[in-house]
Formats: structure tokens, C-alpha cells, sequence
């Protein structure tokens, strides 16, 4: 008896001067975490002596009534005065609630206190606060989160009484919480449209302690209703937390309470990423079984409501993926409703390079993935396991375009990675087999393999043969997913630009299903992708479209427009890159070898001229297939004299490409000449017959024969001439000049003053190039053209010089400039 009265006596003290000091801190002028803070851990002293003391039992005690009473009433001063404390610091400062939560954490960790003497202390300060509250037009308690899930576990505390009060104080914390939501909505517009009633209680009968006490959904969907999407968070990572106690009862109490809440209220969590983040480091440390299922039901509740902050902070750790992150993403894929919302944010990713950092190792350099951008590869992985789950098996069906797609430029963007091939993470080619065997593609897939496409197709140099082949394999085994696979690359074709690594894939895929499924003429919809892919700035897409015209060479005359596609190709003969003319070249020959003749006739001066302006192309096979198909052009037109007039006015630059340096060219060169003489009845080619012909007696005899018949291409013939003055070829330089020279003396009279005029000043440029052949030539043809200068001449003259050159014959003359040039110097 003296014993514990003394220790009263000691406490009441101790509580005394302590109330003294927090209510001298709490009206100085100390920073208020500081004040807080001081503040608490004195309060904590307090409350160990308060509540620390033994449970007073009249009849434990054989005194006087007088005694015990006395005893009794200072026993109730002491828990009084330290809820009179704690009810001051309140009333200046409703954030001092904060108190509370940590008095249910000490009332945690130690289990003799007088637990259900606590809880009143806090009900009852709670209901102090619930009153005080009224007299505020605006509240912030940050706390009341965390203190709803300490409560929220209180209420099935196995004592009774604790429960009772629990469920009371809980009462009160949410008629606190409903104002503080109030407040939060009528500060945030947009917030009350979306939660609309659902932030108040839904009617007072739910809101009575007797109900939050025996029903733990009625208090999951109260507490969800009244807290704020922040306070909400905070009692949800709460209880989460509360999962991985090692207290079985604890965490089964968490989850009971958790789990009904995420299922109502997922839609208010604010913080996803920090949510899933803790299930991820709770599950990687030793957990039990228990623990894991609450933990994942978790993971899979939140997806259900927040699919894409899920995805993404699933996506966000490092590969490969541990057990805990495979756990979490096989939970994921339970959720067949989800599917669409979780797949599209990983395609999203999945258009994401994998960038690399440059790091150094022992001195050198070696390249590395960046951690930072991880996110693709983790993307990738994550396919693989969501692809084979049964869930997605519809969805998976639905998106095959885009994941295919997506994932073949991910191995794309693997391929370009400066790193060792056996280094590389290549989770896009597993994700892609996985898919095709998911899809019901394993003949695809096995074909693929047996041609050993997936042991090279991440490899740079492989890269666009494994595309081709997996496009052709696929077309080859009748793929079923071929309309939903051709609206998709459509739809990627006229989206708008893209990188050009990925057009060329999106290309070769549609130029080789078209090739399958799409024997006749092309419908306009995909004819003008293709007109429009001659003229890429990116060769392989030019050859491509080229390669698939020329494939419609037999319904050529079924096609719409024809004109305008023939048209498109001439414009790629002045690509950059002569491959593509090359094929520009060889495809337009394919055409017109089965184009109507009227059409083609129509064309032809356009295609003629074409040839010609090859034939100063800086690559010799351009310019032997250019001269060559030109012969073909002529043998086509041979019955079409119009045609052949107007082709003739561009013949200047096959004359002088028999002194081009290529011996390709030379020869190509020849079969044309021997060709003109065949169709327009010449004799040039008997000139050609030796091998060493004389180059200066095959321009007089081509030159004779041009202008007897075709005198008004004279013009057309000095302009080509002189624009091949400035060919970086020193051959192609003197044959321009002989030719010039035997134009203006065979058919000078021809030409106008101004005309002779341009050709002097152009002849008296060449007498300074850096060749002294060239300055030997040019001073010949420069005295043949002012010889000409010096005749008299008129417009009359002129017209009756012309009328009476058609009945005259060849002029026999000798050899102006004895030039020794031909095959001996041009082979």
C-alpha cells in the first residue's frame, strides 16, 4: 500500500512538471518541429508512467475506505492529467493529433500497459477533436491515415472493451476525416466531379461504432469514403506494411481490413508506384506463405483498378527479373477484365530504345546498358510471362499486330547495341517465339528455327534477312492473323513519320504479305504507298516498292493511273543511290515490256530523255543499262516515226559515251548504234565493225545521218554537247568538242548568230582546261565556229538553206580534227 502510494505520488509529480514543460514549449517561439518533437519525447515518458502503473484493484488492498478512495481519485488524477495534456496540445493544434498514432504504436510494443485505459484516452480526445473541428473553416491533420489503420486493427482486438473503444475512437476519426474531405473537395473541383457522394458516408446507420466493430467491410467502405485520396494512401501503405509482421494475427487482421478496401477505393490511391514497391521488397525478404498470397492479392486488387501504375512501376526494376518480381507479374495476368489496360502500356514502352552508356573498365571502354533505360528490356521480359497466361489468351489474340510488330523493332533496337552477341538480353526474341506459340503459330515458329532465324536474327548483319524470312514463313504457313496483321502496318504507314530503321521493317512486313495474298493489280488504297515509297529518302524502301512493282509487270494495263506510277519511277533515276536507280532502271524495262503501245508511245520522249541524262551518271553500269535500254526503247518504237523524232533530239550524249572510260558502257554504246542503223536505216555501225574504230569518223557519219533525216534535233544535239564541257571525265570532255565542232560544220547554216555566239564562248573557256588534248580540240572547233560566224545570214536564208538540205545528200569531207581516239583509248 505505502509502496504503490508513493509511486503515485511520484507519477502525479512527474506528470506535473512534465504538463509544465510542454505547455512552456508550446508557447515559446522554438520551430515547430523542433517543439514537436521535444514535445513527444516527453510525452512518452508520460505515458509510460501513466499507463505503466499496475491496474488498481480495490480488493487487492486491507486499508480504510478513506484510504483506498484517496488512492482511487489520485490514481484518476494521474490519467486524467495526462489527457488533460494531450486535450490542450489539441486545441492549439489539431496537427498534435499525430500524438495519438504514436500512442497506439507504444500501446503495440509493449503489451502489459493498460490497454483499454489507453484506448479511452484516445476516444476521448478523438471526440474533443471531432467537436473542435467545427469551429475551423479549414482542417489539415495529416495523421489520420495511419491513426485509421492502428484503430482499424484495434477493432478486433481480442478484449472486448479495447474493441468498444477502438470502434468509438475510429467513429470519431472519421467525423473528423468527413470535414477534412469536405475541405479537400472544395478546394479541388475536378476531385469532387470524380468522387462525388461517394467521399461521405453513405447514411449514419453505417457510420456507428457498433457497425465498424462488427463488420469490417461496412468499415473498409466508411474509411474509404471519408479519407482523402492521401490520407487513404497512407492508411492503405499502412496496413501493408502491417502484412509482413511476424504476428500472423497482426497481418491477418491488416489484410481483412486492406483487401476490401482496395477493392472499393483502389480508384483514390495516389501513390501506386510507392504501394507496389513495398509488396516487391516485402516479398524479396524470407516471407511466409500467408504473407505472399495476402501480398500478391494485393498486387492483383490494384491492377484491377490502377493497371497502368502498376505496369509501369512493375517495368521500372532492373532485369533480368528476381522471383518476387515474376510473382507480382504472374498476379498481374490473373485479371482477364485487365488485360488490354495492362498490355498497352508495355507496347507503349516497347517503342523505347534501350539506350547504352559508355563506362570504363580496368582502363579501357566497353559499352553497357544504362540502368535508367531499362524499362523496354523489362517490358519485353514481362511478355514473356503474360503471353502464356490463359487470361490473356483472347487479348493476346486481339493485339498480335502490335505486339508482333513492337517486338521485332525492340530486337531491332538490340541488334544496334555495341555490345558481344552472346552479352546481349534478348527477351524481345524469346517474347516473340512465345507469341507466335501462343497464337497457334508453333509451324511458324518451328520453321523459323529449323532455317536458324532466332540464333541470328538479333545480330546487325542478320537483322533484315531475319525480318524477311519471318514475314515470308509466316505468309508461306497462311497465318490467320493476316487482315488484322495489314489493317495494322496500314495504319502504321499513314500514322505519320517514323524512324527510318522502323519504316524499313514496316515496309519489307507489307511488301511481302501483299506479295502473298494480293496477286492482281494492287487496289489504289496500297498502289499509291507504293508510288509513293519510289522516292524515299531511304534507299532500301525505294528498292523495295520498286522490287514489288515489278512483280505487276503482267496486269501493267490493269492499273489506274499507270501514267502516273511510270512517271514516279523516272523521278527515282536521279536518286542519290545508284542501286536504287539500278532498279528504278530494271523495273521501268519491266513495264513497258508489257505496257499497251499507245501508252507507251505517249511516254516514250519522257523515258528517252531520261536515258540520256543517265548517260553522264557518275556509275558506269547505270550508264551501260541506260544506253542498253534505250536500244531496247528504239527497237520498241521503230514503227512510230513521231515517237523516234522526238528521241533523236537527245542522241548527243550516246555518241560521246563511245569515249567513256568504262568498257561497259563503250560496248553498250555499240549495240545501240548497230541497233539505229537497223531501225532507221543508218550506216554508222559499219564504222564500229573494227575494233579499233576511228571515233572522229563515227560523230561524221551519226552526225550525216541525224540531220538528213532529223535536221530539227539540231539544236537539242549542240545543248547535250555542251553540257558534257563540264563532265569530270577528260574523254567525254574532247569527244563533246569533236562533236561540236562536226555539228556546227555540218549543219551550221542551221543555227542562229546568238546560237553560234554561246557555242564560241564556251569553246573559248575549254582553251584554258587543265587537259592540253582538250585545249588542242577546242581550238579547232573554236576557228570552225568563228569561220561560221563570218557567213552572211538571215532569217530568209536560213529557211530556204533548210528547205533545200532535205533533198541533199551526206557531205563527203575529211576528218577535221585527226583525233586518234576510240576503243584503243576508251578501253
Amino acid at each position: 500500500m505505502e509502496h504503490l502510494a508513493r509511486s503515485l505520488c511520484e507519477a502525479y509529480t512527474a506528470l506535473l512538471c512534465h504538463q509544465s514543460i510542454i505547455l512552456a514549449v508550446n508557447s515559446s517561439f522554438v520551430e515547430p518541429l523542433q517543439q514537436y518533437e521535444s514535445q513527444l519525447e516527453i510525452i512518452r515518458t508520460s505515458f509510460k508512467m501513466a499507463f505503466g502503473l499496475p491496474s488498481f484493484d480495490r480488493g487487492t488492498f486491507q486499508t480504510s475506505e478513506d484510504d483506498v478512495k484517496d488512492l482511487e481519485a489520485l490514481y484518476r488524477n494521474i490519467l486524467n492529467l495526462f489527457e488533460d495534456t494531450l486535450l490542450i496540445l489539441v486545441s492549439k493544434d489539431l496537427y498534435k493529433l499525430q500524438i495519438l498514432k504514436e500512442m497506439t504504436l507504444w500501446m503495440a510494443e509493449d503489451r502489459l500497459h493498460q490497454q483499454e485505459r489507453i484506448m479511452v484516452t484516445i476516444s476521448r480526445v478523438l471526440r474533443f477533436a471531432a467537436r473542435k473541428v467545427r469551429e475551423h473553416t479549414s482542417i489539415d491533420v495529416p495523421c489520420l491515415g495511419v491513426l485509421a489503420a492502428e484503430l482499424s486493427l484495434l477493432c478486433s482486438h481480442a478484449n472486448d472493451a479495447v474493441t468498444q473503444q477502438a470502434s468509438l475512437g475510429m467513429y470519431y476519426l472519421l467525423c473528423i476525416a468527413k470535414r477534412q474531405s469536405a475541405d479537400f473537395q472544395r478546394d479541388n473541383p475536378t476531385k469532387q466531379h470524380e468522387y462525388g457522394r461517394s467521399s461521405f458516408l453513405t447514411s449514419d446507420s453505417e457510420f456507428q461504432p457498433e457497425t465498424l466493430q462488427q463488420d469490417k467491410i461496412k468499415l473498409a467502405q466508411c474509411i474509404g469514403q471519408s479519407l482523402s485520396p492521401s490520407l487513404l494512401t497512407d492508411f492503405m501503405l499502412h496496413l501493408l506494411m502491417k502484412l509482413s509482421t511476424p504476428d500472423r494475427e497482426t497481418a491477418s487482421k491488416a489484410a481483412s481490413v486492406l483487401k476490401p478496401t482496395l477493392k472499393y477505393h483502389a480508384r483514390k490511391v495516389t501513390r501506386v508506384c510507392q504501394m507496389v514497391d513495398s509488396v516487391y521488397k516485402q516479398l524479396k525478404e524470407n516471407s511466409s506463405d500467408f504473407m505472399r498470397d495476402s501480398l500478391l492479392e494485393v498486387v492483383t486488387l490494384l491492377v484491377q483498378t490502377l493497371p497502368k501504375g502498376v505496369v509501369f512501376q512493375l517495368m521500372d526494376y532492373r532485369v533480368p527479373m528476381d522471383s518476387a518480381l515474376t510473382l507480382m507479374w504472374q498476379a498481374v495476368g490473373a485479371q482477364p477484365q485487365v488485360a488490354p489496360q495492362v498490355l498497352k502500356p508495355i507496347l507503349l514502352v516497347l517503342k523505347d530504345k534501350p539506350w547504352e552508356a559508355e563506362a570504363a573498365v580496368q582502363g579501357g571502354r566497353c559499352f553497357a546498358l544504362d540502368a535508367t533505360n531499362m524499362m523496354p528490356l523489362a517490358a519485353s521480359q514481362a511478355l514473356c510471362v503474360l503471353l502464356p497466361t490463359a487470361s490473356y489468351k483472347r487479348t493476346v489474340a486481339q493485339l498480335f499486330p502490335e505486339i508482333l510488330m513492337a517486338l521485332l523493332f525492340q530486337l531491332l533496337y538490340v541488334s544496334q547495341l555495341r555490345m558481344q552477341p552472346q552479352d546481349k538480353p534478348i527477351y524481345a526474341r524469346e517474347a516473340l517465339r512465345i507469341l507466335l506459340k501462343c497464337s497457334g503459330l508453333q509451324e511458324v515458329d518451328r520453321a523459323l528455327n529449323q532455317k536458324y532465324c532466332w540464333s541470328h536474327i538479333y545480330q546487325a548483319y542478320h537483322y533484315h534477312d531475319g525480318v524477311n524470312l519471318m514475314a515470308r514463313t509466316l505468309c508461306e504457313c497462311n497465318f490467320p492473323q493476316f487482315p488484322e496483321t495489314l489493317h495494322h502496318l496500314h495504319k502504321l504507314l499513314v500514322q505519320g513519320p517514323r524512324s527510318s530503321e522502323e519504316h524499313v521493317i514496316i515496309v519489307i512486313f507489307f511488301i511481302k504479305i501483299l506479295d502473298k495474298f494480293f496477286k492482281d493489280p494492287l487496289p489504289e488504297l496500297f498502289l499509291v504507298l507504293l508510288k509513293n515509297w519510289i522516292n524515299d529518302s531511304n534507299p532500301e524502301i525505294s528498292k523495295l516498292s520498286l522490287q514489288k512493282i515489278t512483280s505487276m509487270a503482267p496486269v501493267v494495263n490493269k492499273i489506274e493511273n499507270v501514267c502516273s506510277l511510270l512517271t514516279s519511277i523516272l523521278n527515282a533515276f536521279t536518286s542519290k543511290d545508284d542501286t536504287v536507280v539500278v532498279q528504278a532502271l530494271l523495273t521501268l524495262r519491266r513495264l513497258v515490256d508489257k505496257l499497251d503501245k499507245a501508252t507507251y508511245s505517249s511516254l516514250c520522249p519522257g523515258i528517252a530523255s531520261s536515258y540520256f541524262r543517265l548517260m553522264d551518271h557518275s556509275h558506269g553500269n547505270v550508264r551501260s543499262l541506260a544506253v542498253r535500254h534505250l536500244a531496247e526503247l528504239l527497237k520498241d518504237m521503230s514503227q512510230h516515226t513521231s515517237t523516234l523524232r522526238h528521241v533523236l533530239g537527245g542522241f548527243a550524249p550516246l555518241i560521246l559515251c563511245l569515249e567513256d572510260r568504262d568498257a561497259r558502257v563503250v560496248s553498250a554504246c555499240r549495240y545501240t548504234l548497230a541497233i539505229c542503223d537497223s531501225q532507221l536505216d543508218w550506216s554508222v555501225s559499219n564504222s564500229l565493225k573494227e575494233e579499233n574504230y576511228n571515233f572522229e569518223l563515227v560523230v561524221l557519219n551519226t552526225c550525216n545521218s541525224l540531220l538528213l533525216s532529223h535536221e530539227s534535233c539540231l539544236t537539242y544535239l549542240v545543248c547535250d554537247a555542251l553540257r558534257f564541257l563540264g563532265s569530270s571525265q577528260v574523254r567525254l570532255r574532247r569527244a563533246s568538242i569533236i562533236l561540236l565542232g562536226y555539228l556546227a560544220e555540218l549543219g551550221g547554216h542551221l543555227l542562229f548568230r546568238d546560237d553560234i555566239e554561246i557555242l564560241i564562248e564556251a569553246t573559248e573557256r575549254m582553251l584554258q582546261d587543265e587537259d592540253s588534248q582538250v585545249q588542242g580540240l577546242a581550238e579547232i572547233t573554236h576557228n570552225i565556229l568563228k569561220k561560221i560566224a563570218h557567213r552572211p545570214r538571215s532569217t530568209a536564208i536560213k529557211h530556204a538553206f533548210q528547205r533545200l538540205f532535205k533533198f541533199s545528200y551526206p557531205k563527203e569531207m575529211k576528218l577535221l580534227y585527226n583525233w586518234q581516239g576510240g576503243a584503243q583509248t576508251a578501253l
